[in-house]
């Protein structure tokens, strides 16, 4: 078994449920008593939420880098970046670590296109609903990507930071991430993207009316499938040595 190395703790609301299903995907593939070969580094997510805050993305891709690093150094065989928002400095957590990283994009791309699907909405950050570097990796796969109005976009990342990544769950904000998921169903979206991990803690698959993607859950169960080998991992970075 290959040993996952996990970064996470941005926020850890959503870092629990990777650890479980994780655990639970090795334990359904192997039986009795298995777990998975895993270490985790957990960030302080006030610091990170800072850097993106501020826009500095180049000391966020280092604090992570630096981060990364350390599970290298812990033995892990590639690396599970647990948010969605922060695979902007994927290559440089990539590069800082010298080991593949299984890209939250690439699961959640592998069903939808499973399912069928070609047209999707994107609920997620701020950064992930208005920045290329997500939208353009699933576009790179020939989907096509609807994000919400600037409303809602203004709304789901300030339940995303206010109260979703503090663990607070209100009914009022499950409506009105169900009212933004209708409108963009209106404007053609077959299914909707929950482009953060943290969203999965408040939208279900009753609050559609067509599939949501739960990037957390594909992520994490892509990573028991690359640990247990029944997934390819992504090439090593350029210059990377060989295990």
């Amino acid at each position: 078994m290959r040993t996952i190395g996990l970064l996470g703790g941005m926020s850890w609301e959503s870092t629990v449920p990777y650890y479980r299903i994780i655990n639970e995907t090795v334990r359904e593939r192997l039986g009795g008593l298995h777990s998975a070969r895993l270490v985790l580094a957990s960030l302080d997510f006030h610091e990170v939420e800072a850097l993106q805050r501020a826009a500095r993305w180049d000391a966020a891709g280092a604090l992570l880098g630096e981060a990364a690093r350390g599970l290298a150094a812990a033995g892990a065989d590639f690396l599970v970046l647990a948010t969605n928002t922060m695979h902007k400095v994927a290559g440089a957590i990539e590069a800082a670590a010298a080991l593949p990283l299984l890209h939250i994009a690439d699961p959640t791309a592998d069903a939808i296109g499973a399912a069928g699907a070609a047209r999707v909405g994107l609920l997620g950050t701020r950064f992930t609903m208005e920045e290329a570097f997500y939208r353009a990796r699933l576009e790179a796969r020939g989907l096509a990507v609807l994000v919400p109005e600037e409303d809602d976009r203004a709304l789901v990342h300030r339940v995303i930071y206010d109260e979703l990544c503090a663990g607070v769950i209100r009914d009022a904000s499950r409506a009105a991430f169900a009212a933004a998921i209708a409108r963009l169903v209106a404007r053609g979206a077959e299914g909707v993207i929950l482009g953060c991990t943290e969203i999965t803690l408040l939208i279900g698959p009753g609050d559609a009316a067509v599939p949501v993607y739960d990037t957390t859950r594909l992520h994490a169960r892509a990573a028991a499938d690359a640990a247990l080998g029944s997934r390819a991992l992504p090439a090593r970075p350029a210059g990377a040595p060989r295990a």
